[in-house]
């Protein structure tokens, strides 16, 4: 062969190589803001700068109609959610908290691993609970385990389910050490990077920045160590960032949806979001990533706001529900039953009925009984295990369902009247809560920014679920395993 022969010949493969690899953006982000109702993106509009949430919005594709197919609506399965595709019924995060072999247990808490960073409980997490995988978890299968993923937040639940169980790192805050940490589950020493920026950021011991704007700020600025430590989409395969602000979660539950601890919040939000979408073009180049930005939950309106304004609301007393539904089972079987309530569910003890010879079923549905005649704020009470014989409408029936998990969720789930929540019933309570079924909690926001993504905007009905199936599709990887949603089509196929 001649010399030229052989110069054609390697171009030729150079060319057929290059035409043959998969087209993927250099690196996925995706960016849950916690408690973000969606109609936060155009209630502070006019006061957001270019370069954040308006420039989000202004260069994206914008999902307007995007529900939350489940209820309970809390942070750990709104997590879950988003990044496996599925629900409570299959990922198996029933809650922040939740009760399995008559114990209450934590999402991630996990005994068999250590804090590293930190000696303290804190540092007890893992995503071993979680039955699925994530779109990081694909991705890493997808390019034989050569990405990188990397989960950050302040709350440990929104960064380890997120990243999933083969991420590089999950980092979370440790308000006892005043620093960022991580578990055994991931590695036994922080990596110097990690070490060098709690140095310079560590806060006094016991201070709470997830209560505090500062809380938004350390959040970003840990994302974007992420990405320059870690050289994320920088490598061969496509890496994957996972950041989570908790700040406007902990503000909203003490101060509500109005007011001006909730503005100032978001006005932080947007400003360091700014800062970090320009750290995304800096280091990886605009146009090289896939950024989506979504919520895992909302928020309800505070009860006294709406009364003010003739509009119907109140607040559930859980605790004393709890307790004089016990009291009653007491004076019927001779037992307490009901180890708590949480999620909008009626844990009962299996272990107690057994022991007293009852029959579980006879003892959930006298107590159903009971509660139907003695609790004005519930519209539905329900058995879980008799979903499908309930009457009540169709979308009610689904979201309760796919919520439903047989080993981990409550066996009696209660519907309140929109506009009510579990709380403290006072006429000085600012706050708010969440966890229904309802738009004002299952509406979040979801806009894709970046790699392959045109300006638009759809009201076609889409789902928190589908959050995975469009990343997944748009990568050309499998979905999570135990997928339910669908590619949103507007978005995977532009």
């Amino acid at each position: 062969m001649t010399r030229k022969n052989f110069v054609w010949l390697l171009l030729c493969i150079a060319t057929l190589t290059a035409s043959a690899q998969v087209p993927r953006p250099k690196l996925v982000v995706g960016v849950v803001v916690d408690q973000m109702r969606w109609d936060y993106l155009y209630y502070y509009q006019n006061e957001y700068g270019e370069g954040g949430l308006k420039r989000v919005i202004n260069e994206g594709f914008s999902c307007e109609n995007t529900m939350i197919n489940y209820a309970p609506t809390v942070t750990a399965i709104g997590h879950a959610s988003v990044y496996t595709g599925t629900v409570p019924a299959l990922h198996g995060i029933a809650g922040n908290n939740f009760y399995q072999d008559d114990a209450g247990v934590y999402c991630c808490g996990d005994n068999q691993v250590a804090g590293v960073g930190s000696n303290s409980p804190e540092g007890k997490m893992s995503p071993s609970r979680m039955l699925a995988t994530t779109i990081g978890d694909q991705l890493k299968i997808a390019t034989d385990f050569r990405s990188k993923v990397i989960g950050v937040a302040l709350k440990d639940r929104a960064s380890i389910l997120p990243a999933g169980h083969s991420a590089d790192g999950a980092y979370w805050w440790d308000t006892s050490a005043g620093q960022f940490i991580t578990s055994t589950f991931y590695m036994d020493k922080l990596p110097d990077w990690v070490t060098a920026f709690n140095k310079t950021h560590r806060q006094k011991t016991g201070t709470n920045v997830k209560t505090a704007n500062i809380g938004v700020t350390l959040t970003f600025q840990m994302a974007e160590a992420a990405l320059i430590n870690e050289q994320l989409g920088k490598h061969a395969d496509t890496d994957m960032l996972t950041v989570s602000v908790s700040s406007t979660d902990a503000i909203g539950h003490e101060y509500g949806t109005r007011g001006k601890e909730n503005h100032d919040v978001y006005m932080q939000l947007d400003k360091d979001l700014t800062t970090f979408l320009n750290a995304l073009d800096r280091e990886v180049g605009k146009g090289n990533y896939l950024l989506f930005l979504t919520a895992d939950h909302g928020a309800a309106h505070n009860y006294n706001l709406m009364k003010n304004h003739r509009i119907p609301a109140g607040a559930w007393n859980y605790k004393k529900a709890t307790a004089e539904l016990n009291k009653y089972l007491e004076s019927r079987f001779g037992i307490a039953p009901v180890m708590g309530e949480d999620n909008y569910q009626f844990y009962f003890n299996d272990s107690t009925i057994q022991a007293k010879g009852l029959e579980k079923k006879k003892v959930v549905g006298d107590a159903i009984k009971w509660l139907k005649q003695n609790t004005k704020e519930y519209l539905y009470i329900v058995d879980n295990e008799n979903l499908a014989n309930e009457t009540m409408p169709s979308m009610l029936k689904e979201r309760l369902t796919n919520g439903y998990n047989r080993q981990r969720s409550g066996e009696i789930t209660v519907v309140t009247r929109p506009g009510f929540f579990g709380a403290t019933d006072s006429p000085n309570y600012r706050g708010t809560m969440h966890g229904q079924p309802y738009p004002y909690d299952a509406h979040i926001p979801l806009v894709f920014m970046g790699w392959n993504i045109k300006h638009g905007a759809t009201a076609l009905p889409t789902r928190i679920v589908d959050i995975a199936p469009t990343v997944c599709q748009m990568l050309h990887i499998q979905q999570p395993n135990a997928c339910i949603g669908n590619a949103i089509l507007p978005v995977a196929e532009q």
